[in-house]
């Protein structure tokens, strides 16, 4: 809910609450133009604690010189939401300290005015001070030391999140790099032995027994091709640092075909729409891997066969490798190769499809993204990007739920307390009287403590120190009583018309 919407619904509930009074006094009778303005001064209170905290918490004094309760009451919860806002403890305390002061000059102020004791004095100022002043402020310094230190422990947590995530990084790349360089020391000098070897029995092959020359051939350009592959494993470890800044862009398929082409294959090209230069890097190498790992098997399995690549670049990137059949028998495989491209291109949110066309040969097609939406590997500049987030002062848990509403309970049960109370006493106390109840009053014998004690103050009367209360069973009489200010005994007594 909006900060003004809730402040002017708290301002309204406390004005309302306040004018309670005007048709069910509590206590000695008030002007009505009294009760309204300490009404409008209540609610006015309520929007100040939040822009002047200092001066909501010394304003809550004038109202102990009106007697109306039910607009010192809600006074608390002002005080409470000040108090919370002022950092400075010493501060504070002095605050209260001169509003006690004051409460105490104005509530002497009416005690004097309204003729009351010095005891009863005593235990109204008691009362006002201490569940109406100190527990709302004691709450509310509690709850306002919380805030920063909390603070404090949310970037602390955020600090230590980050690092671990930094950390974490750190180490899945340093053991990435170590199997780079494992790979890198032991497979790449045996892959270079065998292609070494493999040239040279290639030529020994041509001389000697030419009916093997392409099985040899095979053998040689297999392991030249395992060896690019190594690479490419590498540079994904960390071990090159970087993969080829042109992989799959226009220039690099034509290199492959060319490629391809030298080595004895029938293929053609046919590029339509963009170059890729600028297209991801994630979407670029799975282009490169499945034209590379399509035409390889070509190689492997139809080196007769005529062979196509076509790349078609639009809102998606097709890629299709078709070859028609071979005059050789097909060779067994173990399709590791394009399972391998099948969950590469389904990584990146792409589609991957191998089959036999109509007329046999082999057809191998896949449709890319774009713009790939699945994140690429973390690395250590992103992994602390992706920590997760710190818990926000806006967030309500169950903690500080429990934590705040135990500390705000030391100034709303009073302040809800003493307004509940006071309301139901205004409301369903008795202030009206039966006519023989009237005629038992004695002058100069009934004193005002036991007419009020069971009838309350009544309504306002004209006449000082006299009290009305409205007949019973009848709508337009009132009984009028008046007291010695000294004694306490009743003077007069009278029957009035309203």
């Amino acid at each position: 809910m909006n900060v003004k919407v809730r402040d002017g619904l708290w301002a309204a509930a406390a004005f309302l609450v306040a004018l309670v009074t005007l048709v069910a006094p509590l206590g000695r009778p008030a002007p009505p133009w009294l009760i309204l303005l300490s009404a409008v001064w209540a609610a006015a209170l309520v929007p100040l604690s939040a822009r002047r905290p200092r001066w909501a918490i010394v304003l809550t004094a004038p109202l102990n010189g009106v007697n109306n309760l039910l607009a010192i009451a809600p006074t608390s919860l002002v005080i409470f939401r000040s108090a919370r806002s002022i950092r400075s403890q010493g501060q504070l305390w002095a605050l209260v300290g001169v509003t006690a002061a004051l409460q105490a000059a104005f509530g002497g102020l009416h005690s004097w005015l309204a003729g009351d004791g010095l005891v009863e004095y005593l235990l109204g100022t008691l009362f006002s001070v201490v569940f109406l002043l100190v527990f709302p402020a004691v709450s509310g310094a509690l709850i306002g030391r919380r805030k920063p230190l909390t603070q404090v422990l949310m970037e602390r947590n955020d600090y230590l999140e980050h690092a671990r995530a930094l950390t974490a990084s750190t180490a899945r790349s340093a053991t990435r790099a170590h199997i780079a360089s494992e790979m890198h020391d032991m497979l790449s000098h045996r892959l270079r032995q065998l292609t070494a070897h493999a040239g040279a029995l290639e030529r020994s092959a041509a001389e000697q027994a030419p009916e093997l020359r392409e099985q040899v051939e095979l053998i040689r350009k297999t392991s030249a091709v395992a060896m690019e592959e190594l690479r490419e494993i590498l540079g994904v470890l960390g071990a090159s640092g970087e993969h080829d800044e042109d992989a799959g862009t226009r220039a690099d398929v034509e290199r492959l075909v060319a490629a391809s082409s030298a080595a004895g294959l029938t293929v053609r090209l046919d590029w339509t729409g963009d170059d890729l230069a600028n297209a991801d890097a994630r979407l670029r190498r799975a282009v490169h891997r499945v034209v590379r790992e399509a035409l390889t098997n070509v190689h492997k399995h139809a080196p007769s066969a005529n062979a196509r690549v076509s790349v078609a670049v639009t809102d998606r990137v097709r890629v299709e490798v078709v070859n028609g059949p071979s005059a050789a028998p097909r060779g067994a495989g173990t399709r590791r190769g394009l399972i391998g491209l099948e969950e590469r291109v389904e990584l990146i949110g792409g589609s991957f499809l191998a089959e036999v066309p109509t007329g046999q040969g082999f057809r191998v097609t896949a449709s890319l993204p774009l713009h790939p939406v699945v994140p690429e590997e973390t690395t250590a500049a992103n992994a602390v990007a992706e920590a997760p987030p710190p818990i926000t002062a806006e967030v309500l848990t169950v903690p500080r739920a429990v934590g705040s509403g135990c500390l705000a309970t030391l100034s709303v049960v009073p302040a809800l307390g003493t307004v509940f109370v006071l309301l139901i006493v205004a409301v369903f106390g008795r202030n009206d009287m039966r006519r023989e109840e009237y005629d038992a009053f004695q002058t100069a014998v009934t004193h005002e403590q036991e007419i009020t004690e069971t009838y309350g103050f009544g309504v306002l009367s004209d006449n000082s120190g006299c009290y009305r209360y409205p007949v019973k069973d009848s709508g337009d009489r009132d009984f009028e009583l008046c007291f010695d200010r000294n004694t306490g005994l009743m003077t007069t007594k009278r029957e009035l018309a309203r």
